[in-house]
């Protein structure tokens, strides 16, 4: 039994020692993993995965910050407001079924302090509440929120007095996209750089309800404004106070608002105050006022606009004479309008023979070999374009009166081109006002076969996205002019170095825009406020009481005086 005894145990122990290898090797084989994975973690040198915005501001901001491994990570934090009212808005009003039974617990009431003297201490005011006197000018990000406590319901976004570096506006170009609600930024002293703003410039369109961009006190050397505004921009409120814009930034600004062949149809307030703006930038913004139909109120207080950067700015909204480019564009644009059946004549040789052909086809054949000769003088080129263009309109006219049937005889190309260009003329809005006298209109236009480049641009006014280039020009001096910017409606030249002389050419330009808009505003109403005080003239003036008596009148705000009758004057 002994034996047996002693076998038993030791194959028992045998057991035992394998079951406990097994043991061993399973703990091994789950530590193993972990132990793999807390190596993967603690490696320096594996890339974390990008992080992928959510759309949720405050989440989205402090993980990009981690992300890039910043030291320091600026607070979000909602605008700060004025403290409301005391709450006692239920005084006085019968309490919920509910809380019938439930009294309202009274305040404990402070102890009075007293001062040395044994008087009461009058404690601080309750409008107000205060911090510590650092914590105001500490780095953060303010926000509003159409929501309280809803971080995906951001609207607008303030940051005050703190450098925005490269990395910090990364973090924003990946977070700032993502807010569906977001339509203000405000960027006050922030630093910003030729970096930093192409790189603020290029995901602005990405936010897709943005409005309002405020970028006041940020010089910028390169002055790279206008990326801004370009073509793909969905800024209209633009505010660039103090950043000491120059004529060169101004430039880029002008072109970005408009020239012959693109213009920004998005802007409708430009705010320059307080810029470093001569003559020559304002010439620059005149140029892109020629273009633009958009803009609705230009500010340029506090800059240093003179009699010559006036003057342009009033030939821009009275009338103007073209450049060769407007004019080459400006024949472009009735080529593909009026007659879309074009492309369909006959070769450009045998239509460069025919000499009844439209005068329109004419014009543009002469353009074209100018176009073919690069060492023709460029001196005559303005006079010749005119004297074409006025080619053009005699010979239309005589072709309207009697020459039609010889056009149609002689050339059966133009009289179809003719007449698919009435075809298209008749489309108009026009057509759909006066129902009474389309018809006559009709009847005359159906009898001559050869309108025009005129005759088609005054059909064309009625559509709702009109080129400039499209209104109707007048020859005068060897040019080709054409009225000028209507839709500009607030103009802001006060604090700037204005004489008499400006102020003349303003008051001619506000003179022309009365007459043109008095019987039809179809193209805008001119300016409706000017504000041109604090400037080189007194107030008592001759041309400042003109100025003010016509812009009086216009002014939205104005309100006639009561005569002690209690009529309006």
């Amino acid at each position: 039994m002994d034996r047996q005894d002693t076998l038993w145990n030791k194959s028992n122990v045998i057991q035992k020692v394998r079951m406990g290898k097994k043991v061993e090797k399973a703990l091994s084989k789950d530590k193993n993993p972990s132990s793999a994975t807390h190596v993967e973690d603690d490696n320096p040198n594996k890339t974390p995965e990008p992080y992928k915005c959510i759309g949720n501001f405050l989440t989205d901001f402090n993980e990009l910050c981690k992300q890039n491994g910043m030291a320091v990570i600026p607070p979000v934090v909602t605008r700060p407001k004025p403290p409301g009212p005391a709450s006692g808005g239920n005084e006085g009003k019968p309490d919920k079924k509910g809380d019938k039974n439930k009294q309202p617990v009274p305040e404990p009431e402070p102890e009075v302090e007293l001062n040395e003297d044994g008087e009461p201490i009058e404690p601080p005011p309750k409008t107000y509440s205060t911090r510590d006197k650092f914590e105001y000018f500490k780095p953060s990000v303010q926000v509003e929120l159409d929501n309280n406590d809803k971080w995906d319901s951001v609207s607008e976004i303030f940051i005050r007095g703190w450098k925005i570096d490269t990395p910090m506006m990364d973090n924003f170009q990946q977070s700032w996209p993502t807010l569906e609600r977001l339509h203000t930024i405000n960027l006050w002293y922030t630093g910003l750089s030729e970096d930093t703003l192409h790189t603020l410039a290029v995901f602005l369109p990405q936010c897709t309800n943005i409005k309002n961009v405020l970028l006041d006190g940020n010089p910028v050397k390169e002055e790279n404004w206008a990326e801004l505004i370009g073509e793909e921009s969905l800024v209209q409120n633009l505010s660039l106070r103090h950043c000491k814009i120059t004529d060169k930034g101004s430039a880029g600004l002008g072109r970005a608002l408009g020239t012959a062949k693109v213009a920004n149809t998005k802007l409708l307030s430009l705010n320059l105050t307080g810029n470093d703006i001569g003559d020559p930038g304002a010439e620059s913004l005149a140029g892109g006022l020629r273009m633009n139909r958009t803009l609705m109120s230009l500010t340029l207080t506090s800059n240093k606009v003179g009699d010559k950067g006036v003057a342009k700015i009033s030939e821009a909204l009275s009338r103007f004479p073209l450049s060769h480019e407007e004019v080459v564009e400006r024949r472009k644009l009735i080529s593909d309008r009026g007659s879309p059946e074009r492309n369909k004549s006959p070769p450009p040789s045998r239509r460069a023979e025919s000499k009844d052909r439209p005068g329109s086809v004419r014009s543009m054949t002469t353009q074209d070999k100018t176009k073919q000769k690069p060492s023709a003088k460029k001196k005559d080129v303005k006079g010749r374009d005119a004297k074409e263009e006025t080619k053009t309109v005699k010979k239309d006219k005589e072709d309207t009166r009697g020459g039609g049937k010889r056009a149609q005889q002689t050339n059966p190309n133009a009289a179809s081109v003719a007449a698919e260009a009435t075809k298209t003329m008749g489309k108009t809005k026009d057509k759909k006002k006066d129902k009474g006298k389309s018809s006559n209109q009709e009847a005359e236009l159906a009898e001559s076969p050869v309108s025009s480049p005129e005759l088609e641009i005054v059909n064309m006014d009625s559509q709702d996205l009109i080129n400039p280039l499209l209104e109707v020009a007048d020859y005068m001096d060897g040019q080709l002019w054409i009225a000028g910017n209507r839709t500009l409606i607030n103009l802001n030249l006060a604090r700037n170095n204005i004489s008499e002389t400006g102020m003349s050419s303003l008051l001619k330009a506000i003179q022309y825009q009365t007459t043109l808009t008095s019987g039809n505003r179809s193209g805008g109403t001119g300016l409706m406020r000017l504000v041109i005080n604090k400037n080189s003239v007194r107030p008592e003036n001759e041309v400042m009481a003109k100025l003010s008596e016509k812009m009086m009148l216009k002014d939205p705000f104005y309100k006639p005086p009561i005569t002690p009758e209690g009529e309006t004057a």
